[in-house]
């Protein structure tokens, strides 16, 4: 009888518990052609077709979204080698994720010359700038060397990256702001629609400094781009005397 007592118990037992999914395997992102394979797999053709609407040239584009670029770039870490070879490609996406696999400290003045000569739309060059080359040394310099510049998005570059060291670098002294002003006001003429637009954001993001000096000082060039015979100086001016009395609350007195 027992032992028909302890078949009859086994048979009532069941397995209780969640089903387990086999583990996925990993693919690693060692090599240019894994990250290339792992960025073209996030690829969508709405986000491709979106890219218009942004003034974005879709030719050498795959469609990835940012946030998908951001997170592939935080499984690939940061890797000198890797952000040149991503950046040679001269695909959209990849050049985007350079900026956030490559090592700043090991972005030389030649480099970034090197990529700001290939710079060919508006997102690379901010994208580069806001998140990679305002990190590096050579930050200040490249802008007063690019503001010379004659390509539309190598000029760009230059404003873009000014904007970018106003907004992040918390440590610098307004001299050296001040001292930048001039480029501004010399290229508040250009009448490149990226130009005056990356021109009028480094001059905003000066004004934006916890510094009423700089804020006076950005404020006055602004009212008197404002008052320019030039139309395009007019513009610039306008368009940043209305963005910082709207942070201020208030006229500018």
């Amino acid at each position: 009888m027992l032992k028909k007592a302890k078949k009859s118990a086994k048979k009532t037992v069941k397995k209780v518990g969640p089903k387990l999914e086999p583990v996925k395997k990993i693919e690693p992102l060692d090599t240019i052609t894994s990250v290339l394979a792992a960025l073209k797999n996030l690829a969508t053709q709405e986000t491709l077709d979106g890219m218009a609407q942004y003034g974005i040239p879709s030719d050498k584009a795959w469609g990835v979204a940012m946030g998908d670029i951001q997170k592939l770039a935080k499984r690939v870490g940061r890797n000198h080698a890797m952000a040149a070879s991503l950046w040679e490609t001269g695909v959209y996406e990849a050049r985007l994720m350079s900026a956030f696999v490559e090592e700043p400290d090991r972005v030389t003045p030649a480099q970034m010359n090197r990529w700001c000569r290939d710079f060919d739309n508006w997102a690379v060059v901010d994208t580069l700038c806001f998140k990679l080359f305002d990190q590096t040394p050579h930050a200040y310099a490249a802008v007063e060397r690019w503001a010379e510049a004659k390509p539309e998005f190598e000029k760009r570059a230059a404003f873009a990256l000014l904007a970018a060291l106003a907004l992040h670098d918390k440590e610098t002294t307004d001299d050296k702001f001040l001292h930048l002003l001039p480029l501004i006001e010399k290229a508040a003429t250009d009448p490149r629609n990226f130009v005056k637009k990356g021109v009028s954001w480094a001059l905003r993001a000066i004004g934006s400094r916890k510094s009423s000096y700089l804020r006076k000082a950005a404020m006055n060039l602004a009212m008197s781009l404002a008052e320019a015979e030039d139309e395009d100086s007019r513009w610039v001016g306008k368009d940043v005397v209305r963005d910082l009395q709207k942070k201020t609350g208030k006229p500018n007195k």
